[in-house]
């Protein structure tokens, strides 16, 4: 298992090393941020002093090694318009997209596993079919429409929750976290919900998928041989065995999620990672959305690191082909 570890370690960065030059090369190759960053009324000589000053006067593959070697030492840039730390400004801004997140993956779960379990192991009900259908229709309607329509029934309508913004806040562990107030938990429910539903539906599918083809194997009919109570048989048998694909997507979307929250936050005004990138894509931030970037990518190359070894966990056979 070490040797495994440390090769999937080896790969990982190497996909980052890859993605850095993908992502380097196509946000920098791509317009002109000093038409943005000064004004109409500057001579060629203040042109010609701002672009070296962010050291766009270099070709591009020199600026790409001068930007590998400060990334090297956890520097990924000054940002030009913030005249600050792009990865500061990153991470400043991480915890809000984190919690985000995290709360809509949880509600996933939490929703999600329950419902397909009832669902697989009383197939063709009435239950099955209400909870497949609704599983339908969280796969059919886009984020945005329903970000708009919770705002519009639960806020505008109903006058239940607030529609923007983070809320009061505490400090802990030194990170400012919304759900330990109930003013912050009542701003993340609407934004965490419009983030869940697709995946409530999708984990679904995938738990009653596994249900159904579980129940029919031969561990399960051995298992009630055995006078095992049907409990023990889905939270042990059952259960474990279909985790390994929920685990997966699970994971995944939770990466997706922290990817693509951007349009949730731009919604709900969520100071996240998203509107921060939104507003430097406008300004042509270039190392502010190559940071941005390649922390996404990390995050993706982790979690699937992170899976790979929960893999073993959940099924010793996984681990045991690894090590061989």
């Amino acid at each position: 298992m070490g040797a495994y570890i440390v090769r999937r370690i080896g790969q990982s960065l190497l996909i980052l090393l890859v993605m850095s030059l993908l992502v380097f090369a196509g946000v920098y190759a791509i317009g002109n941020p000093v038409d943005i960053l000064i004004g109409p009324q500057a001579d060629q000589q203040d042109i010609q002093r701002t672009i070296a000053a962010l050291g766009l006067d270099q070709p591009l593959w020199r600026q790409y090694l001068l930007f590998l070697g400060r990334a090297l030492q956890g520097d990924l840039g000054t940002s030009f318009v913030h005249g600050t730390s792009a990865i500061g400004l990153i991470l400043a801004r991480m915890p809000a997209t984190l919690e985000l997140a995290g709360f809509a993956i949880v509600l996933a779960v939490v929703l999600g596993i329950p419902l397909g379990l009832w669902a697989g192991l009383r197939p063709d009900g009435w239950a099955d079919r209400i909870i497949m259908g609704m599983s339908v229709i969280g796969f059919s309607m886009p984020t945005f429409w329903v970000g708009l329509m919770l705002i519009m029934l639960c806020s505008v309508q109903l006058g239940w929750l607030p529609s923007s913004g983070r809320g009061e806040v505490v400090t802990w562990l030194g990170l400012p976290f919304s759900f330990w107030t109930i003013d912050g938990f009542r701003h993340l429910l609407l934004p965490g919900l419009t983030l869940a539903l697709l995946n409530i539906a999708m984990i679904v599918r995938l738990t009653r998928s596994g249900a159904r083809e579980a129940m029919q194997q031969e561990y399960v009919r051995y298992a009630r041989a055995k006078g095992l109570s049907e409990g023990r048989i889905i939270g042990v048998h059952v259960l474990k065995n279909i985790l390994i694909p929920v685990v997966t997507v699970t994971a995944l979307q939770f990466g997706s999620i922290i990817a693509f929250a951007i349009v949730t936050e731009t919604i709900f005004a969520w100071p996240g990672m998203g509107k921060l990138i939104i507003d430097s894509i406008q300004m042509l931030d270039r190392p502010v959305i190559v940071a941005y970037l390649l922390v996404t990518v990390t995050l993706f190359v982790l979690l699937n690191l992170v899976v790979d070894l929960l893999y073993g966990v959940l099924d010793p056979r996984v681990g045991r082909g690894a090590r061989s």
